[in-house]
């Protein structure tokens, strides 16, 4: 299996270093073309806003965001690579 240069994950550190728990789990569907981004484990969400990015916020119940469904992944990686 390959991997991305560990420069591309250090890059996530400053958002993990202010993640509300300094922790965060990733998780890629293929099949969904979807990241999943949480703050917590488990991550519980009682109520989510979709951005006009095709992102959901999720939020739990104090409306503290627990993570981030991020829709089209893909796509999004062809269009930075390509701009690149």
């Amino acid at each position: 299996m390959a991997f991305l240069s560990i420069e591309n994950y250090l890059t996530l550190l400053p958002d993990i270093q202010n993640s509300p728990d300094r922790s965060m789990w990733l998780h890629y569907d293929a099949e969904a073309d979807t990241l999943y981004v949480n703050f917590r484990h488990p991550s519980i969400a009682v109520d989510s806003d979709l951005t006009d990015d095709d992102v959901i916020i999720r939020y739990d119940e104090q409306n503290e965001i627990v993570g981030y469904t991020i829709l089209h992944v893909g796509q999004r990686a062809a269009g930075k690579a390509a701009s690149a």
